[in-house]
């Protein structure tokens, strides 16, 4: 296990709790800090500039609380989107180096100006990239490490199978490496890091968690759902993803047709009989992982599971 020198001795498993729309909250993040696992959560699951300050603030207050009683957390960072039109991007990154915020993923997007905001107050940033390309744009503007987000990911994941995608990466790249798509378990860490990878990122097995933000459906359709119930399309947002095909087919969409579908990808919205919905809101993402997810337990229950599965697996 290779991690930054400031978190040695803070993590419980070389794990990152992703950040997911709408689902990763305060809650959720303190949890799996307090339990070794890194905490993260979306800028923009918050309404206003003002509701990711108070997110912060949260945050940071109850993890300082923890840290005052001698509890080690694991550090906990945010995500923000560079994907241009992102209106508050600016406003959410001045929060973020006044909080300095210790880890910072950035996606659909790469700014040397955005890393270097981040290095200037010492935090760090991990870049999301599907592809080659996208990493060697990510390594050019500084970034301190890569999630290599491969096929069965959820989201917006890649087509990349695992193997492929992080034996290539290491042949030019020596940096960090987090590896994401379709971990659950600590045998799976093991597994990425055997692979080349230094850290993994878990989206989908913590969106079946009780702290959770998810709604109730969302968490039980994954407990029932299996790889060959997740689709990965363009066609919801513009931007391929993985979805939950029964949640497609709740709003009258035909998973074999999605081309045709009653949906503006622009806005997000789309629209079946008389109801109107939302993409990430209505219509829910998973990975492929979910034919192994059966349960619905404690965020920190699932970090400590993790931790000693990995442990008693490394060996």
């Amino acid at each position: 296990m290779r991690v930054p020198a400031a978190w040695a001795g803070r993590l419980s498993a070389p794990a990152i709790a992703a950040p997911m729309f709408l689902v990763s909250n305060a809650a959720l993040t303190v949890e799996c800090c307090r339990a070794g696992i890194i905490g993260t959560a979306p800028a923009l699951n918050q309404r206003d500039n003002a509701g990711f300050e108070a997110y912060l603030n949260t945050v940071e207050e109850q993890l300082g609380r923890l840290a005052a009683a001698g509890q080690v957390c694991a550090p906990h960072g945010v995500n923000l989107s560079l994907r241009q039109g992102n209106p508050r991007l600016e406003e959410d990154l001045r929060s973020t180096v006044a909080h300095k915020v210790p880890l910072v993923i950035t996606s659909l997007g790469i700014s040397s100006d955005v890393v270097t905001r981040i290095h200037d107050y010492g935090g760090l940033v991990f870049h999301d990239v599907v592809n080659l390309r996208f990493a060697e744009k990510a390594v050019s503007a500084g970034v301190d490490g890569l999630i290599a987000v491969a096929a069965g990911a959820g989201g917006h994941a890649g087509a990349l199978n695992p193997f492929a995608f992080l034996a290539e990466l290491r042949c030019w790249y020596d940096g960090i490496v987090v590896l994401g798509g379709g971990i659950v378990n600590g045998r799976q860490i093991v597994a990425a890091e055997l692979m080349g990878a230094d850290m993994v990122s878990m989206g989908t097995r913590f969106i079946a968690t009780r702290e959770s933000t998810a709604p109730e459906a969302h968490k039980q359709m994954i407990l029932q759902a299996h790889a060959k119930d997740i689709i990965y399309t363009p066609h919801m947002t513009g931007v391929p993803a993985s979805f939950l095909v029964p949640s497609l087919k709740a709003w009258g969409l035909d998973p074999e047709n999605l081309a045709s579908a009653p949906i503006d990808a622009k806005s997000r919205m789309v629209r079946y009989g008389a109801r109107e919905g939302k993409v990430w809101r209505d219509i829910w993402s998973a990975g492929q992982a979910v034919g192994a997810i059966h349960d619905i337990p404690a965020a920190a229950d699932l970090c400590l599971d993790l931790a000693r599965d990995y442990a008693a697996n490394r060996h």
